[in-house]
């Protein structure tokens, strides 16, 4: 693997600990708040967290493939 997929996915399997590390945050004090991002109006949840940590995954699996 050339040394900028090594990065990119050293930086997605940080994102995963830190979306793990939210994710179990919230769902502890059952936390689900509406937050304006741009002109939308998003729900932030555990289950918004444990979504972008299976997209990283994916993300992850494909570079390491292409390689």
């Amino acid at each position: 693997m050339d040394d900028s997929k090594r990065h990119a996915v050293q930086f997605l399997e940080k994102e995963i600990k830190t979306y793990r590390a939210l994710a179990r945050f919230l769902a502890k004090k059952g936390i689900e708040e509406h937050v304006r991002i741009g002109s939308k109006r998003i729900l932030i949840s555990p289950a918004f967290y444990k979504d972008r940590m299976d997209e990283a995954r994916e993300l992850v699996n494909e570079i390491r493939k292409s390689h």
